[in-house]
């Protein structure tokens, strides 16, 4: 029988395997996004929760968010909001790509 601490060491090595699996899948997406003043990022608004990490992160002040009518049958919230990039401001850094959690936010040619 299987005792617990080796269950636990088993998991452990399992873990870590998993996260240098996607650490390295993570890195190899980061080098593939275009950059630079050539580009400008793109909010997808359907993907968009309004969680306010991209203007967070955003050093350029390029990103700010606006009220929209929350389009579901089924919640009645008063207020959604959805971030929006201010083009001459933004600089092409990506930092609002990496910031964003549901990946709403991609980099376009400028």
């Amino acid at each position: 029988m299987t005792e617990i601490p080796d269950l636990l060491e088993r998991r452990a090595a399992e873990q870590s395997r998993i996260r240098i699996l996607l650490n390295s899948m993570r890195a190899e997406e980061e080098a593939k996004l275009k950059g630079g003043p050539d580009a400008v990022a793109w909010v997808k608004e359907e993907q968009c929760i309004g969680c306010d990490q991209c203007t967070i992160v955003c050093d350029d002040d390029a990103i700010e968010l606006y009220d929209t009518p929350l389009a579901s049958p089924i919640m009645d919230v008063d207020v959604n909001r959805k971030a929006r990039i201010l083009r001459d401001p933004c600089t092409g850094c990506k930092l609002c790509v990496l910031g964003c959690p549901t990946d709403a936010i991609i980099m376009i040619d400028r």
